[in-house]
């Protein structure tokens, strides 16, 4: 029997059960893909991060959904970052992630915890059908990058959007974000990616690599203050710099245990 430890990290959000939750698991080597992916359907949480040391080079670090491996994550890779500062005692200021989007960096900034992402900038879209079907509402304009971007008038409709998850399924792009200008901050948003098994992200970094280079060029400034508005929520502090994207937010230790395969 292999004993895995294993964390649960409330992302971008400074106190437990609000957030995003993403489970860590520390390993000393890889384990098969299938364990991998078997871990992660047992977690039942939207992530599930994965984090090997690599030889003096900072980390390979890998991500999956109950469903699939995904190519970037932003919540986990914060909850990363935390699990090796706070839990196990990283001593630098700055980690480097070997991932499939290439190397990620995340720092410590003040309380904050720092993502350096690649810039997704969204362009205008034709959206498949059963897009506007499934969300149940007419935007105001739909653009696309890895996932649709579907913008509203004002965060009581990005609030009030039911969508059809069994429709949202069928949708031509990764995942769907809607936004919308927001009351108390720069934009608010949320995330849905149900044919990833993904109904609705709470908190979603990955999409706010396409959602900053947009408001950042509808509101005339690089420095973002964004929440996701979902029914947790949570909170981000986003720069553009130039085809990178910084984001940051806080992050809450809910759980630390072990696993047994």
């Amino acid at each position: 029997m292999r004993n895995i430890p294993i964390y649960q990290v409330d992302a971008f959000s400074s106190s437990v059960f609000s957030g995003n939750p993403a489970a860590v698991c520390p390993l000393e080597e890889w384990l098969p893909d299938e364990q991998l992916q078997a871990i992660a359907a047992e977690n039942n949480l939207s992530e599930t991060a994965y984090f090997v040391r690599k030889d003096g080079d900072g980390y390979q670090l890998r991500w999956f959904t109950p469903g699939c491996e995904v190519d970037l994550c932003g919540h986990a890779t914060l909850a990363s970052a935390y699990v090796l500062f706070h839990e196990l005692g990283d001593p630098g200021d700055l980690l480097r992630f070997h991932t499939r989007s290439g190397e990620l960096r995340v720092k410590r900034k003040g309380g904050l915890l720092a993502l350096d992402f690649p810039a997704r900038p969204p362009s205008p879209a034709t959206p498949a059908p059963a897009l506007i079907e499934a969300l149940g509402a007419e935007p105001k304009e739909v653009l696309a990058a890895r996932d649709y971007l579907v913008l509203f008038e004002s965060e009581d409709d990005v609030r009030g959007l039911s969508p059809d998850m069994e429709k949202l399924k069928k949708i031509d792009r990764f995942a769907t974000i809607v936004t919308a200008p927001g009351k108390s901050c720069d934009f608010v948003s949320r995330f849905f990616a149900p044919a990833k098994g993904v109904p609705e992200d709470p908190v979603t970094g990955s999409a706010h690599c396409t959602l900053v280079p947009y408001w950042a060029a509808q509101l005339g400034k690089t420095a973002l203050h964004a929440r996701q508005v979902g029914r947790r929520g949570g909170e981000l502090f986003c720069q553009l710099m130039g085809d990178r994207v910084e984001i940051a937010g806080y992050a809450a230790l809910f759980l630390r245990g072990t696993i047994q395969i």
